[in-house]
């Protein structure tokens, strides 16, 4: 991974565009170009440029009416002596921050650096604190999971119609936003596994609701994938001495019913399942510690079950 601090691109990319903006607009208000190369300490030949159309900059701060609503208050300030260079400096620095926070500057960051994509970076405005960490270790894990069930030999064989999904929980999750899964759901397409989108909190009510039952009822389990019920997969689990839990489809609150049979079962086993209901399509659910478990999990029972053919 390549390092590109975002002060760099603030230094690269935004500042010369905000520059330019402000001379535009302060030569709008009737400053001369003198004027407005000594509020924004540069040449008047840089501001001869930036007025002429020549001093180029990314079109996306020209295009973000937050950027453009700030260099306005500025350069209004400015040519009416209501604010000076601190006040300017000032209301920069709180622009800066805000278009870090998921704004342009965020996103000049990602195309800089792709392996942040997905990650859910949030350096810039909350730094790297633990919560921070977690976070970008359970979307991480999810990521690499769901390129692990796109390799698996058989995998599509055994996405429901509704698709696939895996999801992994924070320690401590009691909602469905604490658990990352893939937006979308995982599909097939042609016979190939499609995942269309990185992997998000919230994104999954249906995975997150088996997920959230497994780890509170042990707080170790929290990853999870659902596919379809296939008797080949069950037969496989069962050779590998997997524990195989069946429930009932048909319950209004699955989540509850759920980690009630856990609880009778007084564990959560590795692969629970249903046969379905009216409008409810069977499914299967494989349980490990982590997403990075579960998908593992699932490719030993694709492969125990197509040695049992």
């Amino acid at each position: 991974m390549s390092l590109v601090l975002p002060d760099e691109l603030v230094v690269d990319r935004f500042l010369p565009t905000v520059r330019a903006m402000l001379a535009e607009r302060l030569a709008e208000c009737g400053l001369t170009q003198q004027e407005i190369a000594d509020h924004l300490g540069v040449t008047q030949a840089a501001v001869s440029a930036y007025v002429g159309g020549d001093g180029g900059g990314d079109d996306r701060f020209r295009d973000d009416p937050e950027t453009v609503a700030s260099v306005d208050r500025i350069a209004d300030g400015l040519a009416s002596g209501e604010m000076d260079g601190y006040d300017a400096l000032a209301e920069l620095v709180s622009l800066v921050h805000s278009l870090e926070d998921r704004g342009p500057i965020c996103e000049l960051h990602e195309e800089a650096m792709p392996a942040l994509r997905g990650l859910g970076c949030d350096l810039c405005v909350r730094g790297l604190d633990a919560d921070v960490r977690a976070e970008r270790d359970v979307l991480s894990a999810v990521r690499v999971a769901a390129r692990t069930l796109a390799t698996l030999p058989g995998m599509a064989a055994i996405v429901p119609n509704v698709g696939t999904n895996v999801g992994m929980a924070l320690p401590g999750a009691d909602n469905v936003t604490d658990v990352a899964a893939i937006p979308g759901r995982i599909y097939t397409m042609g016979g190939r596994i499609e995942i269309p989108a990185n992997p998000e909190f919230g994104a999954s009510k249906h995975v997150a609701t088996a997920v959230l039952a497994a780890s509170g009822v042990d707080p170790a389990i929290r990853g999870a994938i659902n596919v379809a019920t296939d008797d080949a997969v069950l037969e496989a689990a069962r050779e590998r001495g997997f524990d195989v839990l069946e429930f009932n489809a048909d319950y209004e609150d699955r989540g509850a019913h759920l980690r009630r049979r856990f609880d009778e079962h007084g564990t959560v086993p590795p692969v629970a399942y249903h046969r379905g209901a009216f409008g409810i399509e069977p499914t299967t659910y494989v349980f490990g510690e982590t997403a990075v478990d579960a998908s593992t999990r699932v490719g030993e029972l694709l492969e125990t079950a197509a040695g049992l053919d």
